[in-house]
């Protein structure tokens, strides 16, 4: 019985989507439109910021980017330098 809960504990984690991310360190952004190789090889889940190096309003306008299976599309207000975790 203990061995069926943690089995059920494992898989219900192993399906986290969050654990198959990567994390992005010191990409530059500029004031405006930013296109942000996510190197996930699919569409990207999610993202956030692990580092903001710089004040700076920082949103992304993935409903609208054409390919969101390569890119991360930020907009940034103004220039500014983060890490961030895309899953």
């Amino acid at each position: 019985m203990i061995q069926d809960n943690i089995s059920d504990v494992v898989d219900d984690f192993a399906k986290q989507d969050i654990l198959y991310g990567e994390r992005l360190e010191r990409v530059v952004l500029v004031s405006g439109s930013n296109n942000v190789p996510h190197k996930l090889n699919r569409k990207l889940l999610g993202w956030f910021i692990i580092r903001q190096r710089g004040a700076a309003s920082i949103y992304d306008t993935q409903d609208t980017n054409p390919d969101p299976a390569t890119f991360l599309r930020l907009q940034a207000s103004a220039g500014v330098t983060v890490d961030l975790f895309v899953f």
